[in-house]
Parts: C-alpha cells; structure tokens; sequence
C-alpha cells in the first residue's frame, strides 16, 4: 500500500549490493484527516514489465531521537566512507499538546533547528544541535551531494521572514560516532516552497515558490557545483502562461 500522506519529505536511497537497488525513502507529511505524521517508509520496485511497474511500501521503525512529526521539511541521503545516512532537517509541526486548546488545536510552528541522522539498515536516529542553525525552517531547498547536505532558503514562521540563506550540513561518518559540522556560506538566495530539478550530476534548476507570503518568486535559478564549491545564479524565465501568472497558488504554496 502507499501511505495517504500530503506534502512528505521523500528522496532516492541507493542501497549496497545486497538491497533491492534504488529505494524511496518517505517520511512525514500530513493525513488527509490533516494529522501530522512521524512514519519513516521504503518504497522499491518489486517487478516490471512492459505495461505495469509493482512497488513494495513498508514502513521503517526508528529508535533513538525519532524525529516528531511534521511537514514542510526535508530529507536527503549522505555517503560517506562507504557508509550511508538519511538527514532530516526543518519543517513545521503542531503546537506541544500541552498548550493545544480547541481554538488553536491545529495551530503550527517551527520545527526546532536540530539535525537528525537515521540509519535506514539498523532504524537508529540521532539529533544533533548545531549552533549554526537557528531556526526549523520550512519549505527550504536542500541538495545532497556525497556526503554533505546544502539547505537554501526557506521560512521561519516565528519571524515571518525568507532569509537569503545558505548553509552546508557536512556528515562524516567513520566507524564509530558520526560527526556533524555546519558551515554558513554567501551567495544564499530567498526563497521558500520551490521545485528543486537536477539537469546534470552537477547542475540543478529552481523553479518557483515564494520571496514575501503575497509575492511569487518569477525568476529562475541555476545551482552549479565545481570542485565542491556552490554556485548561485539567475537564468532566464520561461515565458509563463497567465495562468500561472495571475494565479495565487505557486507550487508548493
């Protein structure tokens, strides 16, 4: 079965010789009875024929930190040292329990800015507070490139702001305890609920999303890496129907 979420956190796990090859890694989201959930699954392709592709959606029990249910954040996959890690990162979740009255029961905030590192073999997950990162931020565009994690953008609901940002998540992960290291890096753009698209191992596009809650974000960019290092540019827009112009909702509202 496929789990009945909305807006999940979702990337591509490229498993070792002896898994089933390329899986999905889902997690979070909401229901349709708009709950939030804290599910990890793993969907891969069972079959595959001419007319018919057959997945296999199970769901993953974690131990340790697990991280609280949410929305609006991400999750991406970190090789390193031959070993491989999911990294969870921001979002929005509901008020604690003990401040949710009937009038605010549904109201949401920040995801606190901790740093999650699940190990999709064993089920374990780990937080990780790092000083760098001072807000859960929601919708944010993150890449995962071998064994660092580049979150841009996104928005903070406690200050009603897009920050310009640009930060690198690096994982290093030896036989023993993992480490984790964040740097801050320039060139940041602001921009939240966008649609991230790879044109090449080294190159990605941004489409969309939003700079200020009213104003949609036209413009278009180009994310580009060379020896390990980001680059951030615009490129030209398509030429957007009016539909899409005059419409209030962009992607991923």
């Amino acid at each position: 079965y496929l789990p009945p979420l909305r807006y999940p956190a979702t990337c591509t796990f490229k498993g070792g010789s002896g898994s089933e090859g390329q899986q999905y890694i889902i997690h979070g989201g909401k229901t349709p009875n708009n709950e939030l959930s804290d599910k990890m699954y793993v969907m891969s392709v069972v079959s595959k024929n001419n007319k018919k592709v057959t997945f296999r959606c199970t769901e993953k029990d974690l131990v340790g930190d697990v991280p609280e249910a949410r929305y609006g954040h991400s999750i991406d996959v970190v090789y390193s040292r031959g070993r491989s890690m999911g990294v969870v990162f921001g979002g929005r979740s509901y008020i604690p329990s003990a401040q949710r009255t009937t009038e605010k029961w549904n109201t949401v905030t920040d995801c606190l800015p901790h740093v999650f590192l699940v190990d999709f073999e064993f089920g374990c997950s780990i937080a990780y507070i790092l000083p760098e990162l001072q807000d859960g931020l929601a919708f944010h565009v993150s890449i995962a490139r071998n064994d660092t994690i580049y979150i841009l953008g996104g928005h903070s609901l406690t200050n009603n702001i897009r920050p310009a940002n640009l930060f690198s998540i690096k994982v290093d992960l030896p036989l023993g305890s993992p480490a984790v290291s964040c740097t801050v890096l320039q060139g940041g753009i602001s921009v939240s609920s966008a649609i991230l698209t790879p044109t090449s191992n080294d190159e990605f596009v941004i489409v969309g999303g939003y700079q200020l809650e009213n104003q949609k974000r036209m413009i278009c960019n180009i994310v580009s890496f060379e020896d390990n290092k980001i680059q951030i540019r615009e490129m030209e827009p398509p030429d957007w129907t009016p539909d899409i112009k005059h419409s209030k909702i962009w992607f991923g509202s």
